[in-house]
């Protein structure tokens, strides 16, 4: 009996161990899940750690409130480093201590680029000559030995006399009633009465800002330096109205641009807006505004401001457009490619930029995904056997696509759609798919036609004016002035096209626009400006002042 009792405890022992046993390693598998889904909340929060970094940053730099994107990063920051205690990641700690010490060795010396051979520069020349009198007595004179150097001297402003004539016109009587009758030789039209600023000031202080970014409170500082001072107050009325009245050239050349533009590219950013006058305005930030961009082919540029970045605004900018239009992939536009605009004209067709679907991908590549470094690979193959047309006729460049970039474009698509079917966490690598597959349609649009682009590069690099500007003017006081703000920045963009001076294409039209007839404005855009001016009388155009001799209008053809 005894031995059949310890071969039952025997056997109750071994099924009590193999119940511990698949106890302990239910308990392994749930700890090894645990710490895998803890790395996998790591990684993730790391990503988006360091994507909403960046997005931080572009928005500081854009003058957007970062309140609420500042308050996100730090929380996330705070579940990182929550995340990197629990996970004890020696790893890191140990590429730490053995990251390489900095090298020790002597750096290298940056290669200078040659000195500038002042002798060659039109620079006004001031000559000094030096002499030694104690030489000059007993010694043979020969010649000079030369050098350089870069002075400055201050100048720049002029005052202008303007003399109108005075002619009598009645010889005077005996009596008081009868006195002499004189008459003065009018003033022409100007676009500001009785100002102070004449055209070329005008134009100079104009273009400082929208085209150099300087702002009027450090112009004020310049001016008064060399003895002209001009409180920034004259200087903001003036762009103000300067930019108010030559709206009307914007006006008609965005209706040029609407009626006979191929294609249109644009894009927008933000700007600040104070709340309204001193006197009257509340205590407060400003508020956000946008500026929108629209490149018209080869033909202008124009800015347009808009109090709200809705479908509604950008409905009302295009409304009446009928042809390609290439933008982002912003919820906004696409009320516009659904007809929204208008029920009787056909919506304008989409035009996707590759630039926006490989930025989606280049967030994966940075987080890791090997999902996104091959998608870099793919689109980069697709720019540059695009880039190598770039020369070729519209039509020649249209059949080349056809047949070296069209089936790259099939693949990726295809890649694209085979790698939407894996099993995959949402993350940055079903973000860019996503991308990819939902704008697929407006993504393969460029190949349409030879004269469209793959990017919406072009108005992006508009912007910067706006964006490298607003960094020092920080603000516009109210909607007007960024209305009249937004047709300066055209003017000056459609200038810089066209390889026009922008100072003295401003100074001309300053002189010439109060002038010319109001159904003719077109003639005066910076893409006419060229055909126009040959048509004036230069000895009119060179005086600040003065009538102006306006042509016949020309025929259209």
């Amino acid at each position: 009996m005894s031995e059949v009792a310890t071969s039952e405890s025997d056997a109750e022992l071994i099924a009590r161990l193999r119940r511990e046993n698949a106890a302990l390693s239910a308990e392994l598998i749930d700890a090894r899940q645990s710490l895998a889904r803890l790395r996998t909340a790591y990684n993730k929060a790391l990503e988006e750690l360091h994507l909403l970094k960046h997005r931080l940053f572009v928005a500081k730099a854009e003058r957007r409130d970062t309140t609420q994107e500042q308050l996100a990063f730090d929380n996330l920051e705070r579940t990182v480093k929550s995340l990197a205690d629990q996970l004890q990641d020696a790893e890191d700690d140990d590429a730490d201590a053995s990251a390489d010490p900095p090298s020790s060795g002597p750096r290298k010396r940056r290669k200078s680029s040659a000195r500038r051979s002042l002798s060659e520069s039109d620079l006004p020349l001031v000559r000094v000559e030096l002499r030694d009198e104690t030489l000059e007595n007993r010694s043979e004179f020969i010649g000079f030995e030369t050098s350089w150097a870069v002075g400055y001297e201050r100048g720049g402003a002029r005052r202008i006399q303007i003399d109108r004539a005075v002619y009598k016109t009645a010889e005077a009587g005996e009596t008081a009633e009868e006195a002499a009758q004189f008459a003065t030789t009018a003033m022409p039209a100007t676009l500001i009465r009785r100002g102070i600023l004449a055209p070329s000031m005008i134009a100079h202080v104009l273009t400082q800002k929208f085209m150099m970014g300087l702002p009027f409170y450090r112009q004020e500082e310049q001016l008064a330096q060399i003895g002209c001072p001009i409180d920034r107050g004259t200087m903001s009325r003036y762009a103000e109205e300067i930019g108010s009245a030559l709206g009307n050239i914007v006006l008609a050349m965005s209706a040029d641009a609407k009626k006979n533009a191929f294609c249109l590219a644009t894009d927008a950013t933000g700007v600040s807006i104070q709340l309204g006058p001193l006197q009257e305005r509340e205590r407060g930030p400003c508020r956000k505004g946008h500026f929108f961009i629209a490149l018209a082919d080869r033909d202008h540029v124009f800015f347009e401001y808009q109090p709200k970045h809705t479908s509604a605004a950008v409905c009302e900018m295009f409304r009446g457009f009928k042809g390609y239009l290439q933008a982002d992939a912003h919820a906004i536009y696409d009320a516009l490619f659904r007809g929204a605009a208008s029920d009787e004209d056909p919506p304008p067709k989409e035009v996707g930029c590759w630039s926006h679907a490989r930025r989606k991908f280049w967030e994966a590549a940075i987080c890791k995904y090997a999902l996104g470094v091959e998608g870099l690979r793919r689109i980069d193959a697709l720019f540059a056997a695009d880039r190598a047309l770039a020369n070729l006729a519209p039509a020649r460049r249209k059949q080349r696509r056809d047949a070296l970039v069209r089936p790259l474009v099939d693949a990726f698509m295809q890649w694209c759609d085979e790698q939407s079917r894996v099993d995959r966490e949402r993350g940055r690598e079903t973000l860019a798919l996503g991308y990819a597959l939902r704008h697929q349609h407006a993504l393969r649009r460029f190949l349409d036609d030879g004269r469209l682009e793959m990017t919406n590069n072009g108005a992006e690099r508009g912007l910067r004016s706006i964006a490298i500007g607003r960094k020092n003017w920080l603000f516009c006081g109210s909607d007007d002035h960024a209305n009249a703000t937004a047709n300066l920045f055209s003017l000056v963009a459609s200038c810089r096209l066209h390889g026009l001076d922008v100072e003295l294409y401003l100074r001309e039209l300053i002189h010439v626009f109060p002038q010319w007839p109001n159904d003719r404005h077109l003639e005066l855009c910076p893409r006419d400006w060229a055909r126009t001016r040959s048509r004036l009388v230069a000895s009119e155009l060179e005086r600040e002042f003065g009538p102006i001799t306006v042509p016949p209008a020309e025929k259209q053809s």
